[in-house]
């Protein structure tokens, strides 16, 4: 039997927007600054909250989207809302407070813990001359180079890239990195009939970003390649991801999947501390093709052409899910 958590509830939709979090309300909107401002108050720090950052005394900024975006998601609503801001303000400044990893680290173990991250594509905001480096993957997410750290995961700029060496090159030993992650959990969900797809759960944050080598993690979780017509996939957070390897000539299951997909998706972002996208992808070729995009919680099917075409074309050789 599935089971599925309710997403957080929100204000209305038609109620007056936040001008920066365009998620919250915006009463949302001035309750998450108040917290923010109390939680670094314990600390004994106060900041001044301008456009997306709190910035102190000395000098220092501190993003909030990431943050914003973690209380928007956490299903227990704004009454967990404290707790969470408490909480990653103080890791924050724990962090910040210590000595950097790009000043205690060489550079070969620096480039041993590169990863791609893949991450909502407003985390990031418009690409700015320190991030040029940024890629867009699919709608609604892009690729961040980042590192691996005890603490958490640490995204760099262009100017700290290029301290390790060319861009392209970096890359390169980021993906070597993310397709050397050990596979510690692997499940396959069941639903009615057919409908299944595997599920791969790992302590890393980069677990979710492994859509951008799907074809290795699908050899080694099932042993075989992806077939022609890829996958339908799923990164509801960064340390989930989800997969059903497209069956040809004949998947009788397929839309059925996607389905069951899109609402395991939904779930598992609306709990998730760490959430990615609840939106369901088409991997093809290594090009992600939205297929379902979730507003408000509501599933909206995104048309393309391409697979339309394949589910008539399985439908033609016999199947009998569409």
């Amino acid at each position: 039997m599935w089971n599925f958590q309710r997403a957080p509830r929100r204000d209305r939709r038609d109620t007056p927007r936040d001008p920066e979090y365009a998620f919250f309300s915006v009463a949302e909107g001035a309750l998450f600054r108040a917290q923010v401002r109390a939680a670094f108050a314990e600390q004994g720090l106060e900041v001044t909250l301008r456009s997306k950052v709190a910035g102190d005394s000395a000098g220092r900024h501190f993003g909030l989207t990431h943050l914003a975006s973690l209380c928007h998601h956490d299903p227990g609503g704004t009454k967990r809302w404290p707790r969470l801001i408490r909480e990653r303000v103080t890791a924050l400044l724990r962090t910040v407070d210590g000595p950097s990893p790009l000043e205690t680290l060489a550079p070969n173990q620096l480039r041993a813990r590169l990863h791609p991250l893949v991450v909502a594509r407003d985390l990031v905001g418009p690409r700015s001359a320190r991030h040029r480096h940024v890629r867009d993957v699919a709608p609604g997410l892009c690729e961040v180079l980042a590192l691996d750290l005890d603490e958490g995961v640490m995204t760099l700029t262009d100017d700290r890239l290029a301290s390790l060496g060319d861009l392209d090159g970096l890359r390169e030993r980021a993906l070597a990195n993310l397709r050397a992650l050990p596979v510690e959990n692997h499940t396959v969900w069941r639903g009615a009939g057919s409908i299944r797809f595997d599920v791969v759960r790992c302590a890393s944050s980069f677990t979710s970003s492994r859509v951008l080598a799907l074809d290795g993690l699908v050899s080694d979780v099932t042993g075989a390649e992806p077939g022609p017509d890829g996958a339908l996939v799923a990164l509801p957070h960064r340390r989930a991801l989800a997969f059903r390897v497209v069956e040809s000539p004949r998947d009788s299951s397929l839309v059925g999947t996607l389905n069951a997909l899109s609402a395991f998706a939904q779930a598992d972002f609306a709990a998730a501390k760490d959430p990615v996208s609840p939106d369901v992808y088409w991997w093809h070729g290594g090009v992600l093709t939205r297929l379902i995009r979730h507003d408000a919680g509501r599933p909206e099917f995104t048309e393309d052409g391409a697979f339309e075409k394949l589910v008539r074309r399985l439908a033609e050789h016999g199947a009998d899910g569409y």
